[in-house]
């Protein structure tokens, strides 16, 4: 894997995609209300939450998540990265990581409804990430 090969702004724009598609997502009318009651959270203690960590960790891991996809999809002889392989890795990286979320949620006896919308999250935003790198190659 040659990471002088890697576009770097389609990288940046990949990870800092999981933003918009997390601000729809875990919006109270989509699926925020529901998220919020199976996490047993209250709207006061997200409010008091550390919104700098918390933002600027999930900048950090984001980004590390599209850097590992665009690690996976540099182009290897015979084969070149486009739209469509960039979206169907995307996607089979996101039932990896919905895969990993249910585990560690049965563990922690969380509902199914809660494990389909984190791992839902994972699957979209990170279809996107491969389809965003796929795309700006």
């Amino acid at each position: 894997m040659n990471p002088s090969s890697i576009n770097w702004l389609a990288v940046i724009v990949a990870g800092l995609s999981s933003f918009m598609v997390g601000g729809l997502w875990y919006a109270r009318s989509v699926f925020g209300k529901a998220w919020m009651t199976d996490s047993k959270l209250t709207e006061n203690e997200i409010k008091q939450s550390n919104k700098g960590k918390i933002f600027g960790f999930t900048a950090a891991f984001s980004l590390i998540m599209a850097f590992n996809l665009a690690m996976f999809l540099v182009d290897s002889p015979g084969h070149i990265t486009d739209i469509k392989w960039g979206a169907t890795a995307g996607f089979l990286a996101g039932i990896w990581t919905f895969s990993a979320i249910a585990i560690h949620s049965l563990f922690e006896l969380k509902s199914w409804r809660h494990i389909f919308i984190n791992g839902g999250y994972s699957v979209v935003s990170l279809t996107l990430m491969g389809t965003i790198i796929g795309l700006w190659r």
